[in-house]
């Protein structure tokens, strides 16, 4: 089972200030179309293709890798996404909230399996290692961040 997090704060010394709804609507952007957030040319497809009053299914092609993701939003508070199909088998979460400084901070956590893979075995213990490092899930609340100041001073967020 590979477990990871990373928290980091929404307006460190020296950045814009991001309001939690600035934040929200970035988060909300991202998981409608993850192509506006990733690096060029890393997620190819991104399509929202159900949706209800409690959640939204999307396909999407991230790394090569064919997936669906069943998500589910907590207003200003926390996007869920379910890996329904895929190399993973989880859930990975952003959850957004106020530390015990009042300052906003984005945390991200994940519980997730690689299917038809052995538990702890070398495969995720290698996806856990990516993980946790500083280009994993760390690396990419910071661009989550980075990509919303830029829709905010752009005027689209």
């Amino acid at each position: 089972m590979i477990y990871s997090t990373a928290t980091v704060p929404v307006n460190p010394e020296g950045e814009g200030k991001l309001t939690r709804a600035q934040v929200w609507k970035g988060l909300e952007l991202k998981a409608r179309d993850a192509r506006q957030f990733l690096p060029a040319g890393l997620c190819t497809r991104c399509d929202v293709t159900e949706e209800s009053a409690t959640h939204f299914v999307r396909n999407a092609t991230i790394g090569s890798v064919d997936l669906r993701e069943i998500i589910t939003l907590e207003l200003q508070h926390k996007v869920t996404f379910f890996q329904a199909t895929g190399p993973r088998e989880g859930v990975i979460i952003n959850e957004l909230f106020e530390d015990e400084a009042g300052d906003l901070q984005l945390k991200f956590y994940c519980y997730l399996g690689l299917r038809d893979k052995a538990p702890n075995g070398p495969e995720e213990q290698a996806e856990q290692a990516q993980f946790d490092s500083d280009k994993g899930y760390k690396a990419a609340l910071l661009s989550t961040l980075k990509r919303t100041r830029e829709m905010v001073a752009d005027g689209r967020i």
